[in-house]
């Protein structure tokens, strides 16, 4: 008779957030994989066994939008806190962007100098865009195959002088080239000509000088130049209702253009905005204009919804709206802030899913991510919708405690991550992998 598989880890709860929505399950892990997903009664030997009850198990989730900053500017963010951050919030894979460190990620040997300095401090899986600025246009091939996910640029400047803007035509040759071996085209979506210069230090004044006729005018160029080449393209940070329309249109005609959103703008309004920690690029705005952008998500026009984690130390965000940094840290408090205002509108758990782990999975190509389901990878976390707590910056693992959070009562915690099947985190030993060496 033959012996049946003793397995790493059985994780049993009434509630798991599969593919085909929450029901009663029991999740065997092997070597890291979901070895096999059976009804929550089926007996699975294994060396260690959790069964969490009522605790709903929902996928690790995927932040495809995180500025880590280092090496250069760690004193910003760095690998190990946002690790830790990003597994105490249920985030078990981050893509890092290719700016605010030094160098960008912008050539083969930038993104081995990011991966040196990412090497044995991650809690957390990683991967990496890479940037397209103005003059590498012979580095993008040579990236993609070294293992970035896709490139990043900016149409207007980005806040940090080494990674510049790509002009219009600039953008033309980049997305040729980019066809030509089907790589992924991440945009920060602003139009220079229609931004300005706060006329004094107010919130309103710099809501002002960003205004949506900016982040809709360049999403419309964009759609143009994407149409154009047929290059797989992704709109940033959507903060303003004006682009959903000519998404809509653009994706309904075939356009290969995706679109993301971030926690702010769905939970945050400019009338809230009485501190520094709420400036961001582009910015927060009104109510309405929310409104809006959770209609996107419901009729999948937006797809994503990932932080965009911007931080910097507290010096940066000291002085008015004119002067201090524009970041919002959110890595480790975006599921909760999420589910707190989805659930308000009626939305579910599995539309959270879809947005903050499927979808980022998919636009990153992560193909063993954001899902439960045989041979993906064991990153499961173990969520209580229903337990509230208030936002403490000091207890947040970002290394620079400054959120437009702090004290506000949230929906949802997260109780345990495990990454690969392996209890992930703070006072765990960081296990995390580079998907440009272990996953291609």
């Amino acid at each position: 008779m033959r012996q049946a598989l003793m397995h790493d880890l059985v994780i049993r709860s009434r509630r798991v957030a599969l593919p085909d929505g929450i029901r009663p399950a029991a999740i065997a892990v092997q070597d890291g994989r979901i070895a096999a997903l059976t009804d929550y009664e089926t007996v699975l030997p294994a060396t260690t066994i959790t069964d969490l009850a009522d605790l709903v198990v929902l996928p690790g989730l995927v932040d495809s939008h995180v500025h880590v900053n280092e090496p250069g500017r760690t004193e910003w963010e760095g690998f190990a806190t946002a690790t830790k951050a990003a597994a105490a919030g249920g985030v078990t894979t981050i893509v890092d962007m290719p700016l605010n460190s030094l160098p960008p990620t912008v050539s083969v040997a930038d993104l081995a100098t990011k991966r040196a300095a990412a090497e044995g401090q991650c809690h957390v899986d990683v991967a990496f865009w890479g940037g397209a600025i103005p003059g590498n246009l012979d580095s993008l091939r040579p990236l993609h195959e070294a293992g970035v996910v896709g490139f990043k640029c900016f149409l207007s400047p980005s806040g940090v002088d080494e990674f510049p803007p790509l002009t219009l035509d600039e953008i033309d040759k980049v997305m040729r080239e980019l066809a030509s071996f089907d790589g992924l085209l991440i945009v920060h979506a602003e139009d220079p000509v229609r931004l300005g210069e706060p006329v004094d230090g107010s919130y309103r004044a710099f809501l002002n000088s960003r205004p949506g006729a900016a982040e809709s005018s360049a999403v419309q160029q964009i759609i143009a130049l994407a149409e154009a080449t047929g290059t797989r393209t992704h709109i940033l940070h959507v903060s303003a209702a004006d682009c959903l329309e000519p998404l809509a249109a653009a994706q309904a005609r075939g356009v290969r253009i995706t679109a993301e959103t971030c926690p702010h703008y769905l939970t945050l309004s400019a009338a809230e905005a009485y501190t520094t920690a709420f400036k961001c690029c582009p910015p927060i705005r009104d109510a309405a204009n929310q409104d809006a952008l959770w209609q996107g998500l419901a009729d999948g026009v937006l797809s994503c919804v990932v932080s965009d984690h911007s931080p910097c130390p507290p010096a940066m965000k000291e002085g008015d709206f004119a002067s201090a940094w524009g970041g919002i840290s959110s890595l480790q408090i975006g599921l909760p802030a999420v589910w707190t205002a989805a659930r308000a509108r009626g939305f579910g758990l599995t539309d959270v899913v879809r947005w903050m782990a499927a979808a980022p999975a998919d636009l990153a190509g992560l193909t063993r991510k954001g899902r439960i389901a045989v041979g993906c990878d064991a990153d499961l976390i173990a969520f209580d919708p229903s337990a509230s707590f208030t936002v403490e910056p000091i207890s947040l693992a970002h290394k620079n405690p400054i959120t437009p959070y702090g004290g506000r009562e949230l929906l949802g915690v997260v109780h345990s991550t495990w990454l690969g099947g392996r209890v992930a985190g703070d006072g765990h030993p960081p296990a995390g992998r580079h998907w440009v060496t272990d996953n291609r």
